[in-house]
C-alpha cells in the first residue's frame, strides 16, 4: 500500500506509516491501520513534550515566562512558536491541525489496548543542537525561510500535500535541504532519522505500528540494519571556547579601553568621553531595537539604562531586563498562554502578551550585541 512499508525485524514485524502532518489522508490512513492490524505497539514522531503541548490544553498555563527568560530558553520557545505557526497556517487551508494525525494513532492505539511510546528526540535538544551546529549563513537562511512561511500566499490543497508525500518529491526536498543547509539538515532531518530507527529497535513487541513524517521513512529504513549507540545525540552542545573567552574578552577590553582614557588620556575628559559614548550607543541601539516589539515604555526605559551595564556582564543580557520589566508592567493574561495554541499570523506575535515579551527578549540581546560592536571603534578613536 502507498507511504506503508512492511519490515522484517528478525522476529518482528514493523509497519511503518510515512505521514504528512497537514493531511487528512493521512490521518485515516493511520485509523485504518492501526484498527485492521492490531499491533502490540504504537510509536509515533513526537517526543514527550511535543505530545504535552498537542494534548495539554493547561500546558501553557502552567509556564512561567520568567523562568523562560532567565534560563536563556526564549529563543528556543519563540522558535518553537513560529515552526508551530507555519504548519498552522497550511493545517488552516485544508481545516487539519498540525499532528492531527499522530493524536489520531495515539487514539486508535488506546482502543486497541496497544502500547504507546515516543520515538523522536527532545525537541528543545534537536533545536539546540540545529542552532549550535548550524552557520552563521545557514541560520539566516533559518530564519528567512521561517517568516517567508508565515507570510506564505500560494493555495494549499489536499493535492499538492499528497504530492508532496511522494517518495521522489520528499528525496528531493531533504537533498536541496542538504545542499543549501548541510549542517543543520544533519541535525533536523538525519540525527532524527537515526534516532527514531534505533527507538524502534528497541521498541519491545511482536508487530509494531511507526508513525512517522513521510520525509523520514527512508532514512530510518537505512539505519534499521544495524542498532547504534545514540546518546551522544540526546547532548546538549556546549558553548565553544572561543565563545566562552569573547563573552569575557569583550567586556575586559571595553572596560580597559575606558580606563585607559581616564588614565593615559590628554585628559580626564577623554576617559568621560569614552563613558558617555558606551553608554548612549548601547543604551540607544538597544532601546531602539526593542521598540519593534511595541513594549511598555518602561520596558524601553529599563533596556536603556541596563544595556550599558549587561554588555559588560556576561552572565546576564538585556533582554533578561527587558522581559522582566514587561512581564511586570503587562503581565501576561491566561488568554494569552490559551492563544499561543492558536498563533497563527505574523502579527499575532505583537498582539500576545507571551510572544511579545520573548520578542523583546530577543530584540533586546540583538540590539546590545551589535551596540558594543559599534561602540568599539569610538572608543578607540577617542584614545
Amino acid at each position: 500500500m502507498k507511504n506503508i512499508d512492511r519490515i522484517k525485524l528478525k522476529d518482528r514485524e514493523l509497519i511503518l506509516i510515512g505521514t504528512a502532518h497537514i493531511s487528512k489522508k493521512s490521518i485515516e490512513l493511520v485509523n485504518e491501520t492501526i484498527k485492521k492490524e492490531a499491533p502490540d505497539v504504537v510509536g509515533v514522531e513526537l517526543c514527550q513534550n511535543r505530545y504535552n503541548t498537542l494534548t495539554d490544553k493547561k500546558k501553557w498555563q502552567n509556564t512561567k515566562i520568567i523562568e523562560i527568560i532567565k534560563e536563556g530558553k526564549a529563543y528556543l520557545l519563540l522558535t518553537n512558536l513560529i515552526l508551530s505557526i507555519f504548519q498552522k497556517k497550511l493545517g488552516s487551508k485544508l481545516d487539519v491541525l498540525p499532528g492531527a494525525e499522530m493524536i489520531a494513532a495515539i487514539k486508535q492505539a488506546k482502543k486497541q489496548n496497544a502500547k504507546i511510546t515516543m520515538l523522536d528526540r527532545d525537541i528543545q535538544i534537536t533545536l539546540k543542537r540545529a542552532w549550535a551546529k548550524a552557520k552563521f549563513r545557514e541560520k539566516a537562511k533559518i530564519f528567512y525561510g521561517l517568516f517567508e512561511g508565515l507570510i506564505i500566499t500560494e493555495e494549499v490543497d489536499e493535492k499538492l500535500i499528497e504530492e508532496m508525500k511522494a517518495k521522489d518529491m520528499m528525496t528531493h526536498m531533504i537533498d536541496e535541504l542538504g545542499r543549501q543547509m548541510p549542517d543543520a539538515k544533519k541535525v533536523l532531518i538525519d540525527e532524527r532519522d537515526i534516532y527514531i530507527a534505533n527507538k524502534i529497535l528497541e521498541t519491545k513487541g511482536k508487530k509494531i505500528i511507526a508513525v512517522v513524517g513521510a520525509g523520514h521513512v527512508a532514512g530510518i529504513k537505512k539505519h534499521l540494519k544495524k542498532k547504534q549507540d545514540i546518546k551522544c545525540l540526546e547532548e546538549t552542545p556546549k558553548k565553544s571556547k572561543l565563545l566562552k573567552t569573547l563573552n569575557y574578552a569583550i567586556p575586559a577590553i571595553v572596560i580597559g579601553l575606558i580606563l585607559a582614557g581616564f588614565v593615559f588620556g590628554k585628559s580626564i575628559d577623554v576617559g568621560i568621553s569614552m563613558l558617555l559614548y558606551w553608554f548612549l550607543i548601547n543604551g540607544c541601539l538597544t532601546a531602539f531595537a526593542v521598540m519593534f516589539a511595541l513594549p511598555h515604555p518602561l520596558t524601553i526605559i529599563s533596556v536603556f539604562i541596563a544595556a550599558p551595564f549587561t554588555s559588560l556582564n556576561p552572565t546576564i543580557g538585556a533582554g533578561i531586563i527587558g522581559g522582566y520589566v514587561e512581564a511586570k508592567m503587562r503581565g501576561p493574561k491566561v488568554k494569552d498562554f490559551e492563544n499561543l495554541n492558536q498563533l497563527i499570523t505574523v502579527s499575532g506575535f505583537w498582539k500576545n502578551g507571551i510572544s511579545r515579551i520573548l520578542l523583546i527578549v530577543v530584540f533586546a540581546n540583538i540590539g546590545s550585541s551589535i551596540a558594543t560592536f559599534i561602540a568599539l571603534p569610538y572608543l578607540i578613536s577617542l584614545l
